[in-house]
């Protein structure tokens, strides 16, 4: 027998970024959940800060990425689908030197492919990496 909490072998670690801003929760919360403050630092979208509400990331060259609102916590927390696999994660908390935000995009799994064909274990290689400026581009918008 299995256990039920243990996770699949094929089951790829989350990416997980976590930064500390010098700036109130409130203005995170603003950059992270809506839709001009998301577009400022990641990309192009039609969010709503709507439990449920379906909406989509525009991917560039991987054209539009179907997005769901699954949980939404305001200020704290907001997590949401992303394409057929992923879901991504945006937790705030209030710290002495302003806002710990801690961004979590998991879902991976190596013996899946993305919607555009790649394998999610080069996928989330790239991403990671990828993360890493995206996260500090919201520091940017956030900061400046």
């Amino acid at each position: 027998m299995t256990n039920p909490n243990q996770e699949s072998p094929s089951k790829l670690e989350d990416v997980v970024k976590t930064v500390t801003m010098k700036a109130p929760i409130a203005k995170v919360w603003n950059a992270v959940a809506t839709a001009d403050g998301i577009a400022a630092w990641f990309m192009p979208n039609d969010f709503e800060p709507v439990l449920g509400h379906e909406f989509h990331l525009n991917a560039g060259p991987f054209g539009q990425s179907p997005c769901k609102v699954l949980e939404l916590d305001p200020p704290h927390r907001l997590v949401f689908s992303w394409d057929k696999d992923w879901t991504v994660t945006f937790q705030l908390e209030e710290t002495e030197e302003g806002t710990r935000f801690t961004l979590t995009h998991g879902g991976w799994d190596e013996n899946t492919a993305t919607a555009f064909g790649e394998k999610h274990s080069v996928v989330r290689e790239r991403m990671a990496g990828g993360w890493v400026g995206i996260v500090q581009k919201l520091v940017t918008v956030v900061e400046g």
